[in-house]
C-alpha cells in the first residue's frame, strides 16, 4: 500500500489560493491593465491592412524594379471609377480636372492619371472612367479621415450627378464597420443562455462571461498597440475576437465547474480554489498552450501576413488564460459559498454515479466499440469529400456586399472594361546594357516580346511595352480575359511568369518580371499552399510531444494527432461546399461561387487543431486521473466521459455560437474562417468526444496507458490535471498499468477533486 506524500501544495495551488484571499488585488490590476493598455492604444495604436508583400520573389522583384525606375508609377495604385448617366464623361472635361487636381493634392498622392488623356481609361461606349490614383502608402492603412478629403477632391464630380465609386484598396478605407461587435452580442447572448440551462446559477454564468469579456478587451487593447509598431492584417482584430471571447469563456467556464463541485463536497471556498488551480488551471495552461503552440507554428511559414494572424489569435489565447487562472480565481474567491444564490433552476455540477446519462452512453460504446468507430469515421470521411477539390485563391471584391463601395467600382470596372480589366498583369522587363544604349534594340525587342504576350490563351489586349525614363525597363501591360479570382487568371500568371516571358526573352540578355496586384496574390497562394504541408508537420508534432509528455503515452498521443486530422479535413470540407460550390453560400451573403480565400485553410488548420486539443485534453485529463485512481481502463473512460460532459458541451454550444455569429462579418475570408472554426467544434464535441475518443480507448485498452521504460526517462514529468484525487492502491485490477513509473507519486487527500 502507498503512504501518502507529506509533500505541500504546488505553485498552482498556492498562487490559486492567494488570487482567492487576494482578490480585490488582482482585480485592481487587472483594471489598472486594461486602463493603461488601452490609454496607451489610443495614443501610439495603429491600423489594419491586408499586405501581401513576398520579398525575394519574381512579383516582388518586378514591383522593386518599377519603383526604382520610374516616376508615379511606384507606391500603390487604387482607382476612382466615374460612371455618367447623361452621354459620355468627356462631357464634363470641366469637372474631371477639377477632381484630378485635387487628387493630386493631397497628402501621400504620388500621381494622379487624367482618365481624357490616358490609353484604356474610358470604356468603349465612353460613359465609364478610371482615375488612377497612386499613394506613396497602402490607403487602406490610412486614418479614416483621410476619407474626407478624398470625398472634397471628388465632389466637382458628384455635383455634376456623374457616380463616383472608389476601387480597392481605396476603397477598404471607406469600408462600413465591420459587425465584430454585433457577432460578439451574439455569442454572449447565446453563452448566457447556454450556461443558465446548463448549470442554473447566475453567478457561475456571469463570472466566466466577466472573465473571458475583461481579457478580451486586454488583448484587443495590447493588439491595437502592437498593430502601431508592426503590419497586421484587416482580420486579426477579428479573429482575436473569435479566438479570445470563444476560448475565455470555455477556461473559465471549467474552472467554475471544478470549483462547485468541490465546495459541493465540502472544501473550504479558499481551498477549492487551490485545488481547482492546481487541477483544471492545470489542464487550462496545457490546453492553452497547445493553442498557442498551433498558432505560433504559423510563423514557420516565413509569411509575415500569416504570421501576424497567428499572433493576434495566440495573444488573445495567452491574455484569455492569463485570466482564467488568475482574474477567475479572484472572482470565485469573492463569490465563496454564495455562487448558487441566485439561480433560475437547481444549480448542477459535475455528474457522479453511474445513472447518469453520459455515463451510460460511455457504457453503450463499449458494447461496440468496432460498429461506433468506423460509423464515426466513415461519417468525417463523407464530410472530407469535397476537400479533394479544394481551390485556393484571392476572393476579390466581386464577392463582397454591395454596399461596400470597392464592390461597387468593380462592378463598373467590369461593366465597362471587361473582367480582366479588375486583375491587369504588368510585365517588367529589365534590359542589359546594350540594351538600355541601342534605342533600335529595345523597339525590336518591345514589338517581339507584345507579339509573344498577346498570342497566349486567356490574354484580352497588351499595351505596347514601353520604357522606362531611364530606358532600363520595357514595361507592358497585360489584361486578362478573366477576373481576379478566376481560375482562368491563375494559370494565365503561371504561364506567363514560368513559360511565356522566359521564352520570349530567351538570348536576348533581359530578364522578364510578372507584377501587380493579382500577380502577387497567385505568388502569395502558391507559396502558402507549398508551406501548409510544413505548417501541418510542425504543428502536428509539436502537439503529439507535448500530449505524450503531459499523458506519458505514445498510443493516446498519436490518436489525439490522427482524430483531430480528420475533424480538420471534415470542416475543409464543409468550408468549400459551401464557399467553393455554392452550396448555401447566399445564407451567409456571398452571392457566387469563390475560391477558399489562401490563408484560410493553414489558419483554419493552426486554431482547429488547437482547438481540438482543448477538448481532447479536458477529456483525457478526467479520463488518466480515474486510471491513475482504479486502474480499470472501462471506468476510467465512462467516468471521464460522464464527468467532463456537461461543462465541455455547453463549452462547445458557445464556442460554436461565437464562431457562427461571425458570419455577420463584411469580410468573405472571415465568414470562411467563422463557418469553418464553428463547423469543427460541432463536430469535435459530438463525433469525436462522443464516438471517437471512447470507442478507441475501450478497443486499445491497457495500451492506452504503455509507455517505455527509456521514454519514461526522458521525458519530463508534467501531470495535466495536478496529482491524483486519492491515493492509487496497489495493483489488484486486472488491467492495473504494469509500470508504476507511469504514475506519479501518491498525494493527500488534499488534492482531491471529487
Amino acid at each position: 500500500m502507498n503512504t501518502p506524500s507529506t509533500e505541500g501544495p504546488g505553485l498552482l495551488h498556492r498562487s490559486g489560493r492567494w488570487c482567492a484571499r487576494h482578490a480585490w488585488r488582482v482585480v485592481a490590476v487587472w483594471v489598472l491593465a486594461l486602463a493603461g493598455i488601452g490609454l496607451a492604444d489610443h495614443t501610439w495604436g495603429g491600423s489594419y491592412a491586408d499586405s501581401f508583400s513576398l520579398p525575394g520573389t519574381s512579383t516582388q522583384t518586378g514591383a522593386d524594379l518599377l519603383d526604382a525606375h520610374t516616376s508615379g508609377s511606384g507606391g500603390t495604385a487604387a482607382p476612382v471609377v466615374i460612371r455618367s448617366g447623361q452621354g459620355p464623361v468627356d462631357g464634363h472635361r470641366a469637372a474631371i480636372d477639377a477632381a484630378v487636381a485635387d487628387l493630386g493634392r493631397l497628402p501621400d498622392v504620388l500621381s494622379v492619371a487624367d482618365p481624357l488623356s490616358t490609353p484604356g481609361a474610358v470604356s468603349a461606349n465612353g460613359d465609364i472612367a478610371r482615375i488612377t490614383v497612386r499613394f506613396d502608402g497602402n490607403p487602406a492603412t490610412f486614418d479614416p479621415s483621410y476619407l474626407a478629403g478624398v470625398d472634397a477632391a471628388v465632389e466637382p464630380l458628384r455635383a455634376e450627378h456623374l457616380t463616383v465609386e472608389y476601387g480597392a484598396p481605396l476603397g477598404q478605407l471607406a469600408t462600413p464597420k465591420s459587425a465584430d461587435r454585433t457577432s460578439e452580442a451574439i455569442g454572449l447572448g447565446v453563452a448566457v443562455l447556454v450556461l443558465l440551462v446548463g448549470f442554473g446559477s447566475v453567478a457561475a454564468t456571469g463570472l466566466p462571461l466577466l472573465t473571458a469579456v475583461l481579457g478580451l478587451a486586454v488583448s484587443l487593447a495590447g493588439l491595437g498597440l502592437l498593430a502601431g509598431q508592426f503590419g497586421f492584417a484587416q482580420a486579426s482584430p477579428t479573429l482575436a475576437s473569435m479566438m479570445g471571447l470563444g476560448v475565455g469563456i470555455d477556461y473559465a467556464l471549467f474552472l467554475a465547474t471544478r470549483y462547485r463541485a468541490l465546495l459541493h463536497a465540502g472544501t473550504e471556498p479558499a481551498e477549492a480554489v487551490g485545488r481547482t488551480v492546481a487541477t483544471s488551471g492545470r489542464a487550462v495552461l496545457v490546453a492553452a498552450a497547445t493553442v498557442a503552440m498551433a498558432l505560433g507554428g504559423l510563423c514557420v511559414s516565413g509569411v509575415g501576413f500569416i504570421g501576424t494572424l497567428g499572433v493576434a489569435a495566440g495573444l488573445s489565447v495567452v491574455v484569455a488564460a492569463a485570466a482564467s487562472v488568475t482574474l477567475t480565481p479572484a472572482l470565485l474567491g469573492l463569490l465563496g459559498r454564495r455562487i448558487d444564490r441566485l439561480h433560475v433552476r437547481t444549480p448542477v455540477a459535475e455528474p457522479t454515479g453511474e445513472s447518469d446519462v453520459w455515463h451510460r452512453w460511455a457504457v453503450r460504446v463499449s458494447r461496440r466499440p468496432w460498429l461506433v468507430l468506423v460509423g464515426g469515421l466513415l461519417l468525417l470521411g463523407v464530410l472530407s469529400v469535397p476537400l479533394a477539390s479544394m481551390r485556393l485563391g484571392h476572393v476579390d471584391a466581386g464577392a463582397q456586399s454591395t454596399s461596400r463601395t470597392d464592390r461597387r467600382a468593380h462592378d463598373l470596372v467590369t461593366e465597362g472594361f471587361g473582367p480582366g480589366a479588375n486583375a491587369p498583369l504588368t510585365v517588367v522587363t529589365h534590359l542589359d546594357s546594350k540594351q538600355v544604349a541601342d534605342e533600335g534594340q529595345r523597339q525590336a525587342l518591345a514589338a517581339s516580346l507584345q507579339r509573344s504576350l498577346a498570342a497566349v490563351p486567356g490574354v484580352a489586349s497588351v499595351t505596347p511595352p514601353v520604357a522606362s525614363p531611364d530606358h532600363v525597363l520595357l514595361i507592358a501591360t497585360v489584361t486578362p480575359t478573366t477576373g481576379p479570382q478566376d481560375e482562368g487568371t491563375a494559370d494565365l500568371i503561371h504561364t506567363l511568369r514560368d513559360d511565356t516571358v522566359p521564352r520570349a526573352l530567351s538570348g536576348t540578355g533581359a530578364t522578364g518580371y510578372v507584377t501587380g496586384t493579382a500577380a502577387a496574390t497567385q505568388t502569395f497562394t502558391d507559396t502558402l499552399a507549398a508551406k501548409l504541408p510544413l505548417i501541418i508537420g510542425v504543428v502536428v508534432t509539436a502537439a503529439f510531444l507535448l500530449l505524450l509528455t503531459v499523458f506519458r503515452s505514445p498510443l493516446i498521443a498519436l490518436k489525439a494527432a490522427v482524430l483531430n486530422l480528420f475533424s480538420i479535413a471534415a470542416a475543409y470540407g464543409v468550408v468549400v461546399a459551401v464557399f467553393q460550390w455554392g452550396w448555401g453560400g447566399s445564407l451567409f451573403g456571398v452571392t457566387e461561387q469563390v475560391p477558399v480565400e489562401s490563408y484560410v485553410p493553414m489558419m483554419m488548420f493552426a486554431i482547429v487543431f488547437g482547438l481540438s486539443m482543448d477538448y481532447e485534453v479536458f477529456l483525457l485529463s478526467r479520463i488518466r486521473e480515474t486510471w491513475l485512481h482504479r486502474g480499470d481502463n472501462h471506468l476510467a473512460v465512462a467516468t471521464g466521459l460522464a464527468s467532463t460532459a456537461r461543462v465541455i458541451t455547453c463549452a462547445a454550444l458557445i464556442m460554436t455560437s461565437v464562431f457562427l455569429a461571425f458570419l455577420l462579418s463584411t469580410n468573405v475570408a472571415v465568414k470562411m474562417l467563422a463557418l469553418g472554426l464553428g463547423v469543427s467544434v460541432i463536430i469535435d464535441a459530438t463525433v469525436v468526444r462522443l464516438l471517437l475518443v471512447p470507442a478507441s480507448m475501450y478497443l486499445f485498452g491497457r495500451a492506452n496507458w504503455w509507455l517505455p521504460g527509456w521514454l519514461d526517462r526522458l521525458l519530463p514529468h508534467l501531470d495535466p490535471e495536478g496529482p491524483p484525487a486519492a491515493p492509487a492502491t496497489g495493483p489488484t485490477e486486472p488491467d492495473r498499468p504494469p509500470d508504476p513509473a507511469s504514475s506519479p507519486s501518491p498525494v493527500p487527500a488534499r488534492e482531491d477533486s471529487r
